[in-house]
């Protein structure tokens, strides 16, 4: 949860775009971001996939009017209003894009080739029809904040309960890359985005990077298969929580009516 899933870049500065804050060319270098290329597939009036410059200026064309994020996960299908094809397929991605003012939604394919650290990475974006509906359990940014500082105080008890070392090389890595985010500050979204939503979608990353550690740094005091299934089952409501932040922070745009110029 560290790096913006590829639903939060296209939504965010999507977003941005059709409030005339960053131009056709920008938006879509923001969303490509490390990859090699990314395409849109099964556009209205297009025989085969386009460039996101295209996409995103057709999507305009036919109507949008805002996207927002789908963070779905088994057991869990937030973000989604169906219909099954597109909720099934967003489950399988772990994540969708949803459009505003027209029945389209893009989930997003992702090809990898070349070894590791030299990887080639291609994205096609499926556009599939979608039902406009409420999403299923999308908080708001005032309620977001809330369940946030809250699971920040768990992760910290969790992590402390059940010894997982907080040292070591995945956990430096982890906070080093976490550092070089905030950093960055509001780089963090696609600007004209308000304040709290960085500000929740930068806490969601740090709970995130909470749970991270806890999974990738070794089985640290939980030593018993009860243990380690333990730290699962009290790691997941705050994961839970990390994500439905997510979510809200992209969709700032979509829920306030607006971007703040």
């Amino acid at each position: 949860m560290l790096v913006e899933p590829r639903s939060g870049l296209l939504a965010a500065w999507g977003n941005a775009l059709l409030a005339g804050l960053v131009s056709p060319d920008e938006a879509a270098l923001a969303i490509v971001g490390e990859d090699a290329v990314h395409r849109v597939d099964g556009l209205p009036g297009e025989a085969g996939p386009v460039g996101l410059t295209l996409a995103l200026g057709r999507l305009r064309g036919l109507g949008a009017t805002g996207f927002r994020v789908a963070l779905p996960v088994p057991g869990h299908p937030l973000g989604l209003s169906g219909p099954p094809d597109f909720n099934a397929r967003a489950l399988e991605a772990e994540e969708a894009v949803v459009a505003y003012g027209v029945p389209y939604g893009l989930v997003p394919e992702v090809t990898e080739a070349g070894p590791a650290g030299d990887l080639h990475v291609e994205v096609v974006w499926r556009v599939l029809p979608v039902r406009e509906a409420p999403p299923a359990d999308v908080p708001s940014l005032g309620e977001a904040e809330r369940e946030l500082a809250e699971a920040l105080r768990d992760a910290t008890a969790v992590l402390s309960r059940l010894d997982v070392a907080g040292s070591g090389p995945v956990a430096e890595a982890a906070m080093d890359a976490y550092r070089a985010r905030a950093e960055r500050g509001r780089d963090v979204l696609a600007p004209g985005y308000p304040r709290r939503a960085v500000r929740v979608l930068e806490m969601a990353q740090r709970v995130g990077l909470l749970v991270s550690v806890a999974y990738e740094n070794g089985h640290g005091g939980a030593v018993s298969a009860s243990e380690i299934a333990a730290r699962g089952e009290a790691l997941r409501p705050v994961e839970r929580v990390a994500r439905r932040a997510q979510v809200a922070a992209y969709n700032a745009y979509v829920e306030g009516g607006e971007v703040r110029r």
